[in-house]
């Protein structure tokens, strides 16, 4: 398995682009050049050097429920096939029937479908329970939680606000629901639909914004990607170009504001044009192998905006303890300043020609990075094969620097997948690790990666889950939508086969304390596209996870290490002024070593844990 020798830098747009002109000069400028020359990361297929090889992944046997699967340092919990009303025993991957993507409330998992939700009691991960499976087709359906309300996301053309089965005949309806579903969830089990509040292009995803400064209101950000609906359905809505008509729906988003006493009266109060000025970009063309196949394809028709920037984004994250938000839209990347969360302004926007299909934005927890995946191929195709690059249909890694995002690196799931395995980076989140950047990730048929970009010019794999594909013969969808940490455990939704439920292994590249550390980080509700702060309770797994990161990165010498160790230990003995002044102690010593550490950053860190513990009575 070879190395790509080159890679395209992404570029930025410092200043609004008036010409395509000043595109193209950009994009000439930054054509590609060799790893070695400019001394970044080019992704390849090495994996780990603790990985293990052969990639177990590699040839896996294909099955429904029966499909062979490959592991290493993490181990599947429980999988629960796809309820009644979501399931088709006679049509592996029926369309109708498609898994999507995950919330999460308390003890329950809310999982999308195109056909609905369900929603999963995971009180016993082992044994996840149903609480109920809500028939009401719409398309994708991802899904948002806050409090005792629910958001969904309805983009078909054929959803109805009553939630029928018989679809919507009429090119003018009243009848079509296209936009952001809500629901009181205060009874998970019997859900009421409070409002449909209509969008011109529909929701195809949509991100809650939870504003620290206006506790009375959330608000949603629609991603609309969809055809604009005619104004004899819902007024006011063009698809026209901004010249021709500068209300168009196009070229812009929806934000929604939800009054948490009236969710009833949600309305949208913005329609912020984030794409302005914004120029077309190159992109990189098909793999060598389909690009005959695709050749003999009948031309698709012209989208609206074709020739043109980016007309709406894919997915928003938001990440208000930071105040920031990253977009995956169109052919580029964007940073929000969202401190006037109805009022979302762009700061900063990166292209790049290796990314084919911006898709979704993950920060680190400090926000000093931004994580964009490229979804090639829409998620439906083999992106994974060992012909295909290393930088196309991965994540690009890029730091923030003053608001403004500088590229590092990719990462792709290192395992080579077949023909008949839809592949390619898609929806994860952080892991709770004290002073590292781990994420997990769902890969479709891919499977699951776990990996660290803690150094963002070097990131490496360091867990993962597979299964063979559904069928060895022809590519039927499946595999991982999304993957995300929740409470200790990963949860994803398998888009043909259920829910799936994983825990991390201790290994020499992830501690046990590391992973109780994680473990005592405790949400009550998270959705993927809304960032939580991650802030750790004072705990010795805590403490030890920072002396552990400083044995395996040898920050501080083998005899000091060891000393912090038996201190530790011996505090963690003692009770009440006793502990506290040993703690105490450490902690000043700790304040000293970190001046000449070689990682005085982690050591501050570890000070910081141990001087928490101090002040915890027992």
């Amino acid at each position: 398995m070879t190395r790509e020798s080159s890679t395209r830098r992404p570029w930025r747009l410092g200043a609004p682009l008036a010409s395509l002109a000043v595109a193209a000069a950009l994009l000439t400028a930054s054509a590609c050049v060799s790893a070695s020359s400019s001394g970044e990361m080019s992704p390849s297929r090495e994996m780990s050097p603790a990985a293990p090889s052969p990639d177990p992944r590699v040839g896996l046997a294909a099955g429904w429920f029966d499909a062979a699967e490959a592991s290493w340092n993490m181990s599947l919990v429980s999988t629960t096939k796809p309820s009644e009303k979501f399931f088709n025993p006679s049509t592996p991957g029926d369309a109708r029937l498609v898994n999507s993507d995950l919330a999460f409330l308390g003890n329950y998992v809310f999982q999308g479908n195109y056909s609905g939700y369900q929603v999963w009691d995971i009180s016993n991960p082992r044994k996840p329970t149903l609480r109920t499976a809500f028939v009401c087709p719409g398309s994708q359906s991802d899904v948002s939680v806050y409090r005792n309300l629910m958001f969904v996301s309805a983009e078909a053309v054929t959803g109805r606000i009553d939630c029928g089965m018989q679809g919507v005949a009429d090119t003018v309806s009243k009848e079509r629901a296209r936009g952001i579903r809500i629901f009181d969830i205060t009874d998970v089990a019997n859900p009421k639909s409070v409002a449909v509040v209509q969008t011109c292009r529909g929701s195809h995803t949509n991100t809650l914004v939870v504003d620290p400064k206006d506790p009375e209101n959330v608000y949603v950000y629609v991603s609309g990607s969809s055809q604009v609906r005619s104004s004899s359905e819902l007024s006011g809505c063009s698809g026209a170009m901004p010249d021709q008509d500068p209300n168009s729906a196009l070229f812009r988003i929806e934000v929604i504001r939800v009054p948490l006493a009236h969710p009833e009266q949600a309305a949208i109060v913005s329609s912020p044009r984030i794409f302005n000025d914004l120029a077309p970009v190159g992109r990189h063309g098909e793999n060598p192998i389909d690009s005959a196949t695709i050749a003999s394809r009948p031309a698709p028709a012209a989208r609206p905006g074709a020739g043109m920037g980016p007309t709406q984004c894919h997915d928003i994250t938001v990440y208000p303890a930071v105040g920031l938000a990253g977009g995956a839209c169109g052919g580029y990347g964007l940073l929000l300043d969202i401190s006037d969360a109805a009022h979302p302004k762009r700061i900063d926007a990166v292209a790049d020609s290796n990314m084919g299909a911006w898709h979704s934005v993950t920060f680190n927890n400090d926000g000093s990075k931004v994580l964009f995946t490229d979804e090639w191929g829409g998620g439906s195709q083999p992106r994974c094969r060992k012909s295909d690059k290393m930088e196309w249909g991965g994540d690009a890694v890029f730091t923030l620097e003053n608001r403004k995002m500088k590229f590092h690196s990719y990462y792709k799931m290192p395992a080579p997948q077949t023909q008949s395995e839809n592949c390619v980076a898609h929806n994860g989140s952080m892991i709770p690790v004290p002073g590292r950047d781990i994420m997990v990730q769902g890969w479709y048929q891919g499977g699951l990666s776990v990996f660290e970009f803690t150094d963002p010019a070097h990131p490496r794999e360091i867990a993962f889950f597979d299964r063979g594909p559904m069928d060895a013969s022809k590519l039927i969808l499946a595999g991982s939508w999304s993957a995300y940490w929740y409470n200790g455990y990963i949860v994803s939704s398998e888009i043909a086969r259920g829910l799936d439920i994983f825990e991390l292994k201790a290994s020499a590249l992830l501690s046990q304390n590391e992973i109780d550390a994680a473990k005592s980080m405790h949400l009550d509700y998270f959705n993927a596209q809304g960032q939580p702060k991650f802030v750790w309770p004072a705990s010795f797994a805590v403490a030890r996870s920072y002396l552990d990161q400083l044995v395996r990165g040898k920050g501080l010498s083998a005899d000091r290490t060891s000393a912090i160790a038996r201190d530790l230990a011996s505090a963690e003995s003692m009770t009440g002024q006793g502990r506290s002044g040993a703690l105490t102690k450490l902690a000043t010593q700790l304040d000293g070593d970190a001046s000449a550490s070689a990682d005085g950053a982690r050591v501050r860190s570890m000070a910081a844990a141990v001087r928490d513990l101090a002040g915890v009575q027992r």
